[in-house]
């Protein structure tokens, strides 16, 4: 017998097995010491993954959009006009809707059946003349024959995911939820801003599995701040991340096939992720969304923010630099770079399933915690009709569990004095 140690044997479908032996820390800095390592198509038996056909298609099809942004995002910059934008100012390129038809098209070849909720409609994309740019970069990189594929396969695969493609009813039901680039701010500004393509799969009201693929995520996870992660390039060894979570079975990350260099070769392994073991508020680390400041929120009557500084003083946080759009934030409290991601509800601007669903399972997953300001689980069936949009009571707060009720506490008492 081995004292302290816990032992994880996996089997993968492929044969390999892997075990790993770790000791129980009790601290938080440690944690990562835990992360084991399968390599498999999956990072988890398929027999313990109820959705693992579903799972094994999702992240096919996110890996097959993520290469399809890197090569659009390569391109915008040199192609006038490529960048357009909807009435609403968000910037949209090519990547979106290319995005949203690919992994429309790869799911419907074996999940025909299962509705798909997605954020983009191809009317613009009509009244834009940008068809033929999205057929080609689809072509390009989905999994069969291209020469089959027409402009009215495109047009109805976006379409597929649209406000009026499928009626839900007031009943759970199962459906795929896209967000086909969250953060296009960032997406449109290169390589010095983090975005997400966000997929994940709801049945009877729970969401069962996630998939996140982020192209410039920095695996290296030994930088010294935020901005400093953000300043590397596609290009460079190390970036690049798909992250998965399945009900029950953890949330795991992997590094993208390298979509630059293919001559380059990287290792396929999975890694377990788990939260950051902080307990104290005043040693988290926080993310909120770039369109907030944190003088906006409550917890900013107790404390004052301080951008990326080790040197984090009494009554102070630490506050990473924004990055654009909400899943990338649900990925840092997941991968353990963060640990609070804090936004409040705004009358004026409606808060969208596809910014949130996939985050909240991998949060979840990776063991922490996701609620509305009133510590009550975001409900996806709140919008009985459409299941597009979440209606949480002051806000949203992300965190690692650790330090959820403590928050929510605070903001109760500063939102009564108020």
């Amino acid at each position: 017998m081995i004292p302290a140690m816990d032992l994880h044997l996996l089997r993968s479908s492929t044969g390999f097995s892997a075990i790993r032996f770790f000791p129980r820390y009790p601290s938080p800095s440690p944690l990562r010491s835990r992360l084991f390592i399968v390599r498999s198509n999956l990072p988890f038996p398929n027999e313990k993954a109820k959705y693992h056909r579903e799972l094994e298609a999702a992240v096919e099809a996110v890996e097959r959009a993520c290469r399809l942004c890197v090569h659009v995002q390569r391109s915008l910059f040199s192609v006038e006009g490529r960048i357009i934008e909807k009435k609403d100012q968000t910037p949209v390129t090519v990547a979106d809707f290319g995005v949203q038809a690919l992994i429309s098209l790869e799911l419907s070849k074996s999940f025909p059946s299962i509705p798909l909720v997605a954020e983009e409609d191809s009317g613009f994309l009509r009244s834009n003349n940008l068809v033929d740019p999205v057929v080609s970069a689809v072509s390009d990189h989905m999994s069969f024959n291209k020469k089959s594929l027409s402009h009215d396969d495109v047009l109805e695969a976006i379409d597929r995911g649209g406000k009026n493609a499928f009626a839900m009813g007031t009943k759970p039901a199962t459906y795929w939820i896209l967000d086909p680039i969250d953060g296009t701010r960032g997406f449109v500004k290169g390589s010095q801003a983090l975005y997400v393509v966000g997929l994940s799969l709801v049945v009877e009201g729970e969401i069962v599995l996630g998939v996140m693929g982020c192209p410039n995520w920095v695996v290296d996870a030994t930088y010294k701040s935020t901005t400093h992660a953000q300043s590397y390039r596609n290009s460079s060894p190390g970036l690049g991340i798909i992250m998965v979570a399945h009900v029950g079975c953890g949330t795991w990350k992997k590094r993208l096939k390298n979509m630059l260099d293919r001559s380059t070769k990287i290792s396929s392994d999975w890694t377990r992720c788990f939260v950051d073991g902080f307990c104290l508020v005043s040693d988290a680390r926080f993310c909120i969304p770039e369109s907030q400041t944190w003088e906006s929120l409550p917890l900013s009557v107790l404390y004052k923010a301080r951008i990326d500084d080790d040197n984090v003083g009494d009554k102070e946080i630490c506050l990473l630099s924004a990055f654009c759009g909400s899943l990338c934030k649900y990925l840092m409290v997941a991968s353990g770079r963060a640990s609070v991601f804090i936004l409040r509800a705004r009358s004026e601007k409606l808060i969208k399933v596809w910014d949130h669903a996939v985050g909240m399972i991998c949060v979840h997953e990776a063991g922490g915690k996701v609620t509305d300001w009133k510590g009550r689980e975001l409900d996806l069936a709140a919008d009985k009709v459409e299941r597009r949009i979440i209606y949480p009571e002051g806000g949203i707060l992300v965190t690692n569990g650790k330090i959820h009720n403590e928050i929510l506490e605070m903001i109760s008492s500063i939102s009564s004095a108020v």
